[in-house]
């Protein structure tokens, strides 16, 4: 038999475990998209390295296969890398689809496309 305390009713000794009982989904709910965003926050900033390394690489070789290759170093992440140079200015823009995979919140959100674009100027020989 619970132990009630006094001026306590018969009724009311339940009432903790039933609002533990409603609270408890969301508070996991609440966990999960906090878990959610830092792991999207972290992505994006790999995503802005990325295209700074594929720059910086592309601003000191006239390859731009190298910007794709410092890119794709700097982060180990499937990313779409575009090149684009004038001759005098580079820019490398790297595209991450990432997939929210936290349970809940990924069936609530979907994707999340992050994207950043880095432009140097080429340096001389």
């Amino acid at each position: 038999m619970p132990v009630r305390r006094p001026g306590q009713s018969r009724r009311d000794a339940g009432q903790a475990a039933v609002e533990f009982a409603v609270a408890l989904p969301l508070i996991v709910v609440v966990v999960l998209a906090i878990a959610q965003v830092g792991v999207s926050i972290r992505h994006e900033i790999a995503v802005e390295a990325a295209a700074r390394a594929g720059a910086r690489a592309a601003a000191v070789s006239a390859d731009p296969g190298s910007a794709r290759a410092a890119a794709r170093q700097a982060v180990a992440l499937p990313m779409d890398i575009d090149v684009h140079s004038d001759g005098r200015i580079v820019s490398v823009t790297v595209t991450y689809i990432d997939p929210t995979d936290i349970a809940i919140i990924g069936a609530l959100l979907g994707s999340v496309a992050h994207t950043a674009t880095a432009t140097m100027a080429i340096e001389p020989p």
